[in-house]
């Protein structure tokens, strides 16, 4: 690793806690947070925007490997286990999970019902949605580009949960950091996609600047999709990926950058 990427001297804890945001997640038992692009030893195109070194946890984008090993270790140290990684294709595929992965799995969302499994997703621009229900027995995590959300991403991952707690009544999601309305210039057949099954997603679309353009709300579309499988417990962190480039890495703003991640788990204690 670069000298210039070396992060001194300070417990390992807290160089990740640097760029860790606890979530304060109202059910029993429930664990989850995300990550900034702040702290770790990634340098470059996924360090910070003040070109100091960056907590990229993106394995695929670039990034020097022995620069993310450290960053996704000095994160380990959050939680109760190594993150179950997705292999993320921006489908529609559930991971039902039960214990660690031996390799990535092919999927866009995971979830379980066992204690101390952590499930992550990476982004800079699409939506990470974590999950729970009230009591805490199932915990779950989607990565919702418009492709996977067009396609039902989220209505597999609720539906994987509800089969492993058939009896659960409640549930919470967390639409976290993405790309804002204003950022994100889509076309018609984006716009089409989404009202092709709800013609009310129109809602979620603003004309744009350019001929056939719409600006599309991401994390309004999200929220529908949820409300209308029968979710109402919805909170959005109302971050802009985009705009916000002191926090967060943006695929659309820098092209050439990092990934931050979403966790959540149940709490192996109770």
């Amino acid at each position: 690793m670069p000298e210039s990427a070396s992060a001194g001297s300070v417990p390992a804890r807290d160089r990740a806690s640097a760029g860790w945001v606890p979530l304060a997640w109202p059910g029993a038992g429930v664990r989850a947070g995300f990550t900034t692009r702040l702290g770790g030893c990634s340098v470059g195109a996924w360090g910070d925007a003040r070109g100091e070194a960056g907590l990229n946890l993106g394995a695929h984008c670039g990034d020097d490997p022995r620069a993310v090993a450290a960053n996704r270790e000095r994160l380990q140290a959050l939680m109760p286990a190594s993150p179950n990684w997705l292999d993320q294709v921006h489908g529609t595929e559930v991971a039902v999970l039960d214990g660690p992965c031996d390799s990535p799995p092919r999927a866009d969302a995971a979830v379980t019902d066992r204690p101390g499994v952590v499930l992550a997703i990476l982004s800079a621009d699409c939506l990470p949605v974590l999950l729970a229900d009230d009591e805490g027995r199932v915990v779950g995590a989607a990565h919702a580009g418009w492709r996977g959300l067009a396609a039902g991403v989220l209505e597999n991952m609720l539906a994987a949960a509800r089969a492993l707690s058939p009896h659960s009544r409640r549930w919470h999601a967390w639409l976290g950091p993405a790309i804002g309305q204003s950022a994100f210039e889509v076309g018609e057949e984006v716009r089409e996609a989404f009202l092709h099954g709800d013609r009310q997603a129109a809602t979620c679309f603003i004309e744009g600047g350019r001929p056939g353009k719409w600006q599309a709300d991401l994390a309004g579309l999200a929220r529908r999709r949820l409300l209308r499988a029968g979710l109402d417990r919805i909170v959005d962190a109302q971050f802009c990926t985009h705009r916000d480039a002191e926090r967060f890495y943006s695929y659309r703003r820098d092209g050439l950058t990092g990934r931050f991640g979403s966790f959540i788990w149940r709490d192996p204690r109770g």
